[in-house]
């Protein structure tokens, strides 16, 4: 089969499909590694869950907008290590606290010290606060164990095993005190360290903010990761936003030679004998490629790119029984700035102490990023960002679809006047989403962030098919919802196809950093 690019007809080394943060990860640093690399993307934004978009002068984040550990020589995200081996930096703006806990009983400071953060626990419980002292000392030892292995050293093969004990003996050594807990959900740390009730809703909430799900169905390194990032090397927020992220993957994946395509819809994986031989776009085009990585969902992968017989039956039929964390609604306003000078700019409001804070509408995560980039927004306003879990069943594109947005939106609203109460007068512009929108811009499967596997309830699937040189990224490969998760997806899956030697290369350019 025969195909033509329009910048080029170099044969391909890999194709990957979708431009996520997992997806743009894997095809930079195979680029990067010598392959040739074409990614190709539906949307006409690159980014994926992490894209911007623009309305009337407001930048507005899509995802994510929380981040860690993305300058210190010392941070341990994934990331990080991409960005530098690649070539690419960011500029950032340090900001602490790193936002607020409105929760009924009162409101919490969360402070990247964790001194200053247990004092403002203190103010409502005191126990509690000597309980989550000790909680939190226990992870920060395994986080302490952790940073011997950077993620890049990883890869999802038995060639892991050569690489860490050729290079990295001596941390291996200090992470056997710690294997127990590398297995275990922060519930277990939980039980054993806290009794006191609200902290313990404090627990679950935070775990609920990294992976969508409550602490004992969280694995306790994601949280170790959280805790030691923002107290060891604090938060940040990139000047431009996630799109500044998105765009130095893309710098980089092309100073290596990787191409992105955008508005390009793959519609098929094209399989030959059992292994994949390319793809087939929504305009008929072919791409041939021996290795083809999918950034796409578990679920849109398998029901939508690969032919039902494509699979073994048994494991399809389990792949697509994997649990989802619920979709979400979204509030993106642009508003005036007029006296809200100490305006910080991440919230997290708790509606209901009597209600799960999962319970769609209880819980609302709210971010003001052009507190700290004011290019976000044209001058004297702020763009927010406003959004809670929702389900995505019972939602149609009919004529109650608007009334039922507005319905919706309303327990956003009512958190966002816990931060700035004249909220609705100050509103020039108004975007409503919802799980349709979600499933629409992103192609998620109903429009989902990705599995909830619980831990200790099953291991996430791994970037490996069952066909031979098909791969997948991103949030359904690896725990949590958030970019060191599907970045570290990304790092796995590429140094997975190349050499170890190529690998330790890497490494000794990240460790001159």
């Amino acid at each position: 089969m025969n195909f033509s690019l329009p910048t080029s007809n170099f044969p391909i080394d890999v194709i990957v499909i979708g431009s996520g943060i997992g997806g743009l990860c894997a095809a930079g640093l195979l680029a990067r590694y010598g392959k040739r690399v074409i990614v190709c993307e539906s949307h006409t934004i690159p980014g994926g869950a992490a894209h911007s978009f623009k309305r009337r002068g407001f930048e507005f984040d899509s995802g994510p907008s929380f981040y860690c550990g993305l300058t210190d020589v010392q941070s341990l995200n994934p990331i990080k290590q991409v960005l530098d081996v690649l070539g690419e930096s960011l500029p950032v703006v340090p900001y602490d606290p790193l936002g607020k806990y409105h929760f009924p009983e009162g409101t919490v400071a969360v402070y990247s010290n964790t001194e200053r953060y247990l004092h403002e626990v203190e103010k409502i419980t005191p126990q509690g606060a000597n309980e989550l002292q000790q909680f939190t000392k226990r992870l920060l030892g395994l986080y302490d164990a952790m940073k011997g292995i950077p993620t890049l050293a990883l890869r999802s093969d038995w060639q892991v095993i050569l690489i860490l004990l050729q290079h990295y003996l001596m941390s291996l050594g200090q992470m056997l005190p710690y294997l127990p807990l590398v297995q275990s959900s922060v519930g277990d740390v939980m039980d054993r360290t806290v009794n006191d009730p609200w902290v313990r809703r404090l627990i679950d909430l935070e775990c609920f903010l990294l992976s969508g799900l409550k602490a004992h169905s969280t694995i306790a390194p994601e949280v170790a990761f959280m805790l030691g990032e923002r107290s060891r090397v604090g938060v940040e927020y990139p000047v431009g936003g996630s799109a500044a992220i998105v765009n130095a993957l893309v710098r980089g994946l092309e100073r290596w030679g990787g191409q992105l395509r955008l508005g390009c819809h793959v519609e098929q994986i094209l399989l030959e004998a059992g292994r994949a031989v390319g793809v087939k776009l929504r305009n008929g085009e072919i791409l041939n490629a021996p290795i083809v990585i999918s950034n796409a969902t578990i679920w849109d992968t398998y029901n939508h790119l690969l032919r039902p017989e494509d699979l073994p039956a048994n494991y399809r039929q389990e792949a697509l029984q994997t649990p989802a964390v619920k979709s979400f609604m979204h509030l993106h306003l642009g508003i005036r700035a007029d006296g809200l000078e100490n305006l910080t700019g991440h919230h997290v409001v708790v509606h209901d102490s009597g209600e799960d804070i999962t319970t769609p509408g209880n819980t609302c995560m709210i971010s003001i990023p052009s507190v700290w980039d004011a290019a976000l927004a044209p001058e004297g306003h702020h763009v927010v960002h406003a959004y809670t879990l929702e389900s995505y069943a019972g939602w149609e594109r009919n004529d109650g679809y608007a009334v039922k947005k507005r319905e919706k939106a309303e327990s956003l609203y009512r958190a966002l006047e816990r931060i700035i109460p004249d909220i609705r007068e100050r509103v020039v512009l108004e975007l409503i989403g919802t799980p349709l929108t979600h499933a629409h811009y992103l192609r998620r499967h109903q429009g989902t962030y990705g599995p909830a596997i619980a831990a200790g309830q099953g291991m996430f699937p791994s970037t490996h098919t069952p066909i031979q040189g098909l791969y997948r990224v991103g949030d359904s490969t690896t725990p949590g919802i958030g970019v060191p998760a599907v970045a570290a997806s990304g790092i796995l899956c590429a140094n997975t196809l190349v050499e170890r030697s190529q690998t330790t290369d890497l490494l000794n350019i990240l460790h001159k950093k």
